[in-house]
């Protein structure tokens, strides 16, 4: 059994009719004593893209209202996993994090998350991976990893612009790919 695994759900998975059944039977086959599920931001975070877009909010005012659009989302997702609870303190065995608090938590800790559109909800999951020295990050995507590199992925639009470097500090932190709208799964 690993001891900790940081599980993030990308927001394109949102749409998906059998989001719940998919993300329980993939939860269910991982062997940790716990686990961390990190929302992504999909359309919620993009409709404050939209309003950066139109009424110049600025990166900095985006972060804060973009992180609170995980949280919302982490409540979403808790509709599907009652065994989960939405919450920042990642020693709970079971939990959706709320990005928010996380966040503005780590704020006071060395080396936190710029407040640039760059970093999205897959430099939370690897910031989460590294403060919580986890042994396993997972990308749920609607993509399959497309080969090649952190550097290649971020070009491809699987990763955000940022995670290479996470990728980098995580060190033997396991990170895999997987596409829960298909069979395709692999690993960088």
């Amino acid at each position: 059994m690993s001891g900790f695994i940081v599980v993030k759900v990308g927001g394109s998975l949102y749409d998906l009719p059998d989001l719940g059944v998919r993300l329980r039977r993939f939860l269910g086959e991982l062997d940790a004593g716990r686990i961390a599920v990190v929302p992504g931001g999909g359309i919620t975070a993009d409709a404050i893209r939209s309003f950066d877009a139109v009424h110049r909010l600025g990166e900095e005012s985006s972060h804060w209202l973009a992180l609170r659009t995980l949280t919302v989302n982490a409540h979403f997702l808790a509709g599907f996993l009652p065994n989960y609870t939405v919450a920042a303190d990642i020693r709970q065995p079971r939990v959706l994090l709320d990005a928010f608090e996380f966040v503005k938590q780590d704020e006071t800790r060395p080396d936190p998350i710029p407040h640039i559109w760059d970093a999205t909800s897959d430099c939370v999951a690897a910031q989460l991976a590294w403060r919580g020295d986890a042994d396993q990050l997972v990308l749920l995507k609607s993509r399959a990893w497309p080969g090649g590199d952190w550097l290649q992925a971020a070009d491809e639009g699987v990763v955000d612009r940022l995670f290479p470097s996470y990728a980098k500090r995580l060190g033997s932190t396991a990170i895999r790919v997987v596409c829960l709208r298909g069979p395709a799964e692999a690993s960088g």
